[in-house]
C-alpha cells in the first residue's frame, strides 16, 4: 500500500493503534481515512478498515459492500491482491446477517482467488 497517500497512511496508523488495543482511536483514524479518501482505491481501503471495527453486523455489511463497490471501480492492479480479503469480509458480514447463500457466493469468489474461508 502507498503510505504517501493520506488515507492509506491513516489506515496504517489505525492498524498500529489496534495492535496497541486503542480501538476507539483506531476507529477514529479509519473514519478520518474515509473522510479524506480521494479516489476509489483509497475509498476501498478506508471502507474495509471502517468495516473491520464496526459494532453491528448491519454496519459491517454496509462498509464491506462499500469497500467491494469501490474496489470494482478502482484500477484493478491496485486492488488485485486485496480482493480475496474483501470478499471474505463481505461474506462474513452477510453470514452474520443471516444470508448464507450470498455469504457462500463471496466465500467462493475469495477461494477462486486463493483465500479459503475456514468454516
Amino acid at each position: 500500500m502507498d503510505l504517501s497517500r493520506p488515507a492509506i497512511a491513516l489506515c496504517a496508523e489505525g492498524t498500529q493503534l489496534e495492535f496497541q488495543k486503542q480501538i476507539d482511536t483506531a476507529r477514529q483514524r479509519y473514519a478520518e481515512a474515509w473522510a479524506c479518501a480521494a479516489d476509489d482505491y483509497e475509498k476501498c481501503i478506508a471502507a474495509h478498515y471502517v468495516g473491520h471495527l464496526t459494532q453491528t453486523a448491519a454496519e459491517a455489511l454496509f462498509w464491506h459492500q462499500t469497500a467491494v463497490e469501490h474496489a470494482n471501480r478502482a484500477e484493478a492492479a491496485l486492488v488485485e491482491s486485496f480482493m480475496p480479503s474483501l470478499y471474505v469480509n463481505l461474506g462474513y458480514a452477510l453470514e452474520q446477517m443471516g444470508d448464507a447463500a450470498q455469504a457462500k457466493h463471496f466465500y467462493d469468489l475469495a477461494a477462486e482467488l486463493g483465500l479459503v474461508h475456514g468454516e
